[in-house]
């Protein structure tokens, strides 16, 4: 979340079970954690990893039509996230923003409804500062690396492919163009909030870019009209599983997923404005809380498991 925090620090914005069994610590000294009471071990995480969200993504055996308007039969009866929450209250927000997923053994399909009276956005070009506008974040997480991916209201996208430290050269990922400390465009990065993962720090490729994704915006208003009337606008993206080959490598996870596979992957929204006092708004919301202004925490990720279940044909999960 945010090159422009990562770097000028001018805002605090924006692995997994897998992560902690690959060897995380299970006790940190983290100086960002809470205090503990007298008698009590101090958390490793700002968050509870054990009670981050849990969803199913079920299957769909038509390929979904990407141009952003949520009105194939697949999202409208795919379990929707409940309402998002702020990112370090756990609160709730504004407005409303939810998020779905969908698969087929092709790509990883994920919706955004996001509630929005004024819909504006100004930013048109690949990685530019695109949390300097409103947007809406997916983070997928593999065991040593991690994808974020934001979009705006244009559909203007800023991508980062994050590899940590400690996995950098034993994973092969140093001998990846794209990759190497020599391109100018891999910068080292230690996150925003929580500076002091038990993982370390790592490496951020601006130089990678997703292949064959395919992203769409629908505006429900009047872009950059302000006039209070809008209803909002909602996001489809689709991800190739081809494409997840350096997210899925360290541990060699299925690629499509097999029925009951688990990863953890997150799902955000980012505002540059904040509800009025008395909210205590951060301008980050989130579907699972972090505890901390920091996208970057893959513990804090949802746990999304993959059934090979058609959508609509079981009841969601409780």
């Amino acid at each position: 979340m945010r090159m422009f925090m990562h770097w000028m620090g001018t805002r605090l914005a924006s692995v997994l079970a897998m992560g902690l069994a690959a060897g995380l610590p299970t006790a940190a000294a983290a100086a960002d954690t809470p205090v503990p009471a007298p008698g009590k071990i101090a958390p490793v995480f700002p968050c509870d990893p054990a009670t981050a969200a849990r969803y199913t993504a079920f299957h769909v055996s038509t390929p979904i039509k990407v141009d952003g308007v949520l009105d194939e039969s697949a999202w409208q009866k795919v379990p929707k996230s409940p309402r998002f929450t702020d990112i370090i209250t756990g609160k709730p927000t504004l407005y409303d923003t939810r998020a779905a997923v969908l698969w087929d053994e092709k790509n990883l399909y994920v919706a955004y409804w996001v509630e929005e009276p004024n819909v504006a956005a100004t930013l048109t070009h690949h990685n530019e500062p695109i949390y300097q506008n409103n947007d809406v974040e997916l983070f997928i997480a593999g065991k040593d690396t991690y994808y974020e991916f934001e979009i705006n209201a244009l559909n203007t996208i800023y991508e980062v492919f994050f590899i940590w430290e400690e996995a950098y050269e034993r994973g092969g990922y140093a001998a990846v163009p794209e990759f190497r400390r020599s391109n100018p465009e891999v910068r080292p990065f230690n996150g925003v909030g929580f500076t002091r993962h038990p993982r370390g720090p790592r490496l951020g490729s601006w130089a990678w870019t997703f292949p064959g994704m395919q992203t769409a915006v629908h505006i429900d208003g009047k872009l950059n009209q302000n006039t209070g009337q809008d209803k909002g606008w909602t996001v489809e993206l689709a991800l190739p599983w081809a494409g997840m080959k350096w997210l899925a490598k360290a541990d060699d996870r299925a690629l499509p997923p097999k029925s009951g596979d688990v990863w953890r992957i997150d799902f955000s929204r980012f505002n540059q404005y904040k509800a009025p006092a008395p909210a205590n708004d951060s301008g980050g919301w989130f579907w699972s809380r972090h505890g901390i202004w920091d996208s970057h925490i893959p513990e804090c990720f949802p746990y999304v498991t993959f059934s090979t279940n058609e959508v609509g044909t079981l009841p969601p999960a409780k």
